[in-house]
């Protein structure tokens, strides 16, 4: 298991990657700014959820749990912002 810094590190470039990604559709594509923005307010949530719970986090199972949903949320975005770019 990671430990807590590495963890947030982890969560950040996923974050930013997305929300990368999302910047460039806005600006070269009109037809995708309203879905861009809306999946960047959405990673933005569950980013701010995320840093609280590691923040608040005490021990092993705590970060463990954090670890999953991250994994769960990255596959969710990647396959929404796929969907947005087609």
């Amino acid at each position: 298991m990671a430990n807590r810094r590495t963890l947030k590190k982890e969560i950040n470039a996923l974050v930013f990657d997305i929300i990368d990604e999302c910047l460039y559709l806005q600006e070269h594509h009109d037809d995708k700014v309203h879905d861009a923005e809306a999946l960047i307010e959405e990673v933005v949530m569950v980013y701010n959820e995320l840093i609280e719970r590691i923040n608040k986090g005490k021990n092993k199972a705590d970060f463990s749990s954090v670890r999953n949903e991250f994994y769960e949320k990255s596959e969710l975005f990647s396959e929404k912002l796929n969907a947005i770019s087609v």
